[in-house]
């Protein structure tokens, strides 16, 4: 049968159990056949499984897994040995979870079909592992900088186990180990392949070897596709008492054609590419296209109204926006008063079209959040130089301290946090963007502005108002597109004569049943619910407050007297707008019906499916509109 209907036609069952015994480091013939036809029948079902990721649309990873699948055979063989091992394959790099999931395929806690749905929303197979959520998955993952330092404290709970970690030359950028002569070892996959490019191009002088030589590690280099050399290398580290490390240079996905070597094999290779590699070895060019070629994207169809069918990316339109200022200033003016700063994510959150215009303004590096944030502080230092400084929403919890310090040095960074919300979200939980508040940490005394534009002519007037202001600016945008808002002659309400007024709220619509009030990408979705209920003769009102943290006190007076006020937003229910508006009505002794909605549990995988799966959909808005109305 065709697509995921198939049968998986990569026998797992031919896998074949081996034991290694470190005190042995030099391998039989028998071991190292039976290593090598393990390690390409896992990068096999690897290949094929994560290829439907890029059938489907929702994206995904192959390079990173693959890679350190002769790593992984060499621990499974370990831990068949003897107990003296901690039997989990803990990676730092979530998004390599296709790991995991062939782990869990081969213990038998999922059916190995069931890897055909790798990603696909409510299949329990997102874009990184998640702890009761899928069978067979033995931990959480996905923020890089986090799993080394939580593998030391496991190492230091079971202090009788030898405990290991996967990790990459991407991952150590972000890490630490404490000086405690923890048994634990790290096999560090050093294939010199991230997001945005090669470390050793944007980080010259950085070597992992040496780094974690330096952090008082045992470190072994190798040739990663040498399987010799890495059991001997592995071996030595098990046996020896205390951290040490593997590091394993290898090119990314050695031996796939199309991707080898280069950036994008850190992403999901492309269907044509996994039936190409496939078919080189030895599966039916059939097989491999009755599965990936009938597997396609699916989308929740929806006609909004109050919004055009034309989308765009405000991730992108934001370094767009920012090319328009600097289009101004002469390129030596440019490089004097202006820094861009990439977290290996220029592609993502918009800076490549920054890097590609003005790169006398543009520095590459690494998966250094802290560091980087902390650095356009330090340029935006000198009161008449702006620091530009992005990365994912869900990443700016890990830059709070360093927002802090540099609202107290009274520098001047504009700030921006794509993939925020949960919109088109596949990789998940740990990826979601909604504490965006937490950078509004500040005491009262001093001034933090949060922006999030709702599509993409506001973003540019945002941009163009806020660059050069002074102090700390912080602008969101989602991973998805968003369409233009329409007022209700038809024309886009951002155009032509739109003037952007920070903390000022934007009145859509005028209402006397009620105000909803949104922001981002939301808005287009309140405003389809409003113009619904507005059709059936409910009067409701629509208010976009782009300026999040601010109180604009003519409008908020003007729908706390109204009969009653709902807060739409994508962001955490707990900590977002709607936790804040109910105080600042109440404060004023405005009492209206008040309700607010915004993402309350874990997701679902999948792209379209977050949004009404976190019941925010234009459907699930009516329902509560006309709840508080009654």
């Amino acid at each position: 049968m065709p697509g995921t209907e198939s049968a998986f036609p990569i026998d797992l069952k031919q896998y074949r159990k081996l034991t290694l015994d470190p005190s042995k480091p030099q391998l039989t013939a028998e071991q190292r056949s039976t290593l090598l036809h393990n390690i390409q029948l896992l990068r096999d079902a690897l290949v094929l499984f994560t290829a439907t990721g890029a059938a489907r649309g929702v994206s995904g990873h192959t390079g990173g897994a693959y890679d350190t699948i002769p790593e992984v055979c060499i621990l499974l063989s370990l831990f068949e040995a003897s107990e003296k091992y901690l039997p989990i394959v803990f990676d730092e790099a979530g998004h390599r979870v296709a790991t995991q999931y062939l782990l869990a395929a081969l213990d038998g806690h999922i059916p190995p079909e069931h890897l055909l749905h790798y990603r696909e929303a409510n299949s329990k197979l997102p874009g990184h592992p998640e702890l009761g959520l899928t069978p067979g998955v033995k931990f959480s993952s996905g923020r890089l900088g986090h799993m080394w330092p939580m593998v030391n404290g496991v190492a230091m709970a079971n202090k009788e186990k030898v405990v290991f970690c996967l990790g990459s030359d991407g991952s150590q950028q972000e890490d630490w180990l404490f000086a405690q002569n923890l048994n634990v070892k790290l096999l560090i996959d050093d294939n010199d392949v991230t997001i945005a490019g090669h470390p050793s191009q944007y980080l010259k002088g950085y070597d992992v070897s040496k780094t974690l030589e330096g952090h008082g590690l045992k470190v072994y280099t190798v040739q990663g596709e040498d399987i010799d050399a890495l059991w001997t290398a592995i071996a030595a580290i098990v046996t020896y008492d205390g951290p040490a490390a593997v590091v394993a240079k290898r090119l990314m996905a050695p031996g796939v054609a199309d991707i080898e070597g280069s950036t994008h094999g850190h992403d999901v290779i492309p269907v044509k590419s996994a039936i190409k590699y496939l078919t080189a070895r030895g599966y039916p060019a059939s097989t491999s296209e009755g599965i990936l070629n009938n597997i396609k994207p699916s989308s929740v169809p929806y006609l909004y109204i109050g919004s055009t069918k034309e989308v765009g990316a405000n991730r992108v339109v934001f370094g767009e926006a920012v090319n328009l200022v600097l289009d101004k200033l002469s390129k030596e003016e440019a490089a004097e008063r202006v820094m861009v700063i990439d977290s290996d994510l220029e592609g993502s959150t918009g800076l490549k079209v920054i890097h590609q215009k003005h790169p006398e303004v543009f520095v590459p590096s690494g998966i250094m959040e802290r560091g980087n944030f902390s650095t356009a502080a330090g340029f935006g230092f000198d009161a008449n130089k702006f620091g530009v400084f992005s990365t994912f929403s869900a990443f700016l919890e890990m830059v709070i301290s360093e927002v802090t310090m540099a609202r107290l040095n009274n520098c001047n960074v504009l700030s921006h946090f794509s993939h925020s919300g949960v919109d088109e979200m596949a990789d998940n939980t740990c990826h979601f963007g909604v504490n965006s508040f937490f950078a509004d940490n500040g005491l009262s005394d001093v001034q933090s502005w949060l922006y999030f534009p709702a599509d993409p002519l506001q973003m540019v007037a945002v941009i163009q108002r806020v660059f050069f202001e002074r102090g700390l600016r912080f602008v969101f945008s989602t991973r998805s597109k968003v369409p233009y808002i329409l007022k209700e002659d038809g024309t886009k309400f951002f155009g032509d004569g739109y003037k952007f007024v920070p903390g000022k709220d934007e009145t859509i619509v005028e209402g006397k049943a009620g105000y909803v009030v949104s922001f981002g990408e939301m808005l287009y979705r309140s405003w389809d619910a409003v113009l619904r209920c507005r059709q059936e003769g409910l009067d409701v009102g629509l208010i976009n407050k782009p300026t999040l943290n601010l109180v604009d006190e003519q409008t908020l007076r003007k729908i706390g007297s109204s009969p009653f006020v709902l807060v739409v937003e994508s962001l955490n229910q707990k900590t977002g707008l709607g936790s804040k508006m109910g105080t600042w009505l109440i404060e004023r002794q405005l009492t209206p019906k008040y309700g607010y909605m915004g993402t309350t549990k874990e997701g679902c995988g999948g792209l379209s499916e977050q949004i009404p799966y976190q019941n925010l959909d234009p459907q699930s808005i009516i329902m509560k509109i006309k709840q508080l109305s009654n």
